[in-house]
């Protein structure tokens, strides 16, 4: 496998500058561009299998979305959420100048992609994959992520954090051990003192533990508003087993907005980590069909 380029670009935000990261595979003049982006913990790196497969067709960029990776931690905790992400996004867009944009986002990526998709009047993104997300967050997945989101940590080896890691993330679904190693080092730093912390800031933590019933409410609105204005061919991958995606509710996205095509991956809950071959292939074939 191909090591992938790192990149950075600085955004703006309400108190000046961050640089936002972002990883790219494939050859760097390619205008066919796939933008692919992860979910709310982890970072651009979940995506190396997926864009090695891609990088015959496109020039694939990876970011890591603001306070995850290699990009910075913002100085305003409340600035962590979807507006200040896809803000940064068309920033990134605007250094990569695309001709033509696909987008896969994992959860967060795919809420952040849905957006961007939807505005106007010149759409920047010509398809979409939503993994395992849409606009109706339940709260019981929100509960379930919230246990551990922000929680400081330190593990004495990779493998150690390994397991932990495994533990909160069982619904990936069946991974080898090198596969889950492949994505375990991306997530870890040097730790003060000795060992390894995570690679994200735990004030990412803090929008979730401010969250009202009436912020909630206003957020799925707006996120419905987005949906129900993307008209790019969208694809939406479900796992099977997950709690963050209904399939209520994942059967109500193909009948609106979009209408998305709806394809679920069995023995899998929140989320498909697109690294399986069956899952690469469903992505492929979506991407790449005129």
């Amino acid at each position: 496998m191909n090591t992938p380029r790192l990149h950075h670009v600085p955004c703006l935000n309400s108190n000046g500058l961050h640089r936002v990261a972002y990883w790219e595979w494939g050859d760097p003049a390619n205008p066919r561009v796939l933008v692919c982006v992860h979910g709310l913990t982890r970072q651009g790196r979940d995506f190396d299998v997926l864009a090695s497969a891609m990088s015959d067709h496109y020039r694939v960029v990876c970011p890591d979305i603001a306070g995850r990776g290699e990009s910075d931690w913002l100085p305003d905790p409340a600035e962590y959420g979807v507006p200040r992400y896809a803000a940064d996004m068309i920033t990134v867009l605007a250094r990569i100048n695309a001709e033509t944009l696909h987008w896969v986002g994992t959860s967060m990526g795919g809420l952040i992609g849905m957006v961007v998709a939807s505005l106007s009047p010149q759409p920047l993104v010509s398809r979409l994959v939503m993994n395992d997300v849409g606009p109706v967050l339940p709260a019981q997945a929100l509960a379930r992520i919230s246990a551990y989101l922000g929680v400081p940590l330190r593990w004495d080896s990779v493998d150690q954090a390994a397991a932990y890691l495994w533990t909160i993330s069982k619904s990936f679904g069946p991974h080898t051990r090198e596969q889950w190693l492949a994505l375990t080092r991306p997530m870890l730093r040097p730790a003060e003192g000795g060992g390894w912390r995570l690679h994200y800031d735990p004030a990412i933590a803090i929008p979730f533990q401010t969250s009202t019933p009436e912020s909630a409410a206003a957020f799925e609105a707006s996120l419905w508003a987005a949906y129900d204005a993307v008209r790019c061919p969208t694809l939406l991958l479900r796992g099977a087993d997950s709690d963050l995606l209904t399939l209520g509710h994942a059967q109500e996205m193909t009948h609106r907005g979009p209408r998305a095509q709806l394809h679920q991956f069995t023995g899998v809950g929140h989320a498909p980590t697109l690294i399986a071959d069956d899952q690469v292939k469903r992505v492929r074939e979506f991407l790449l069909t005129a």
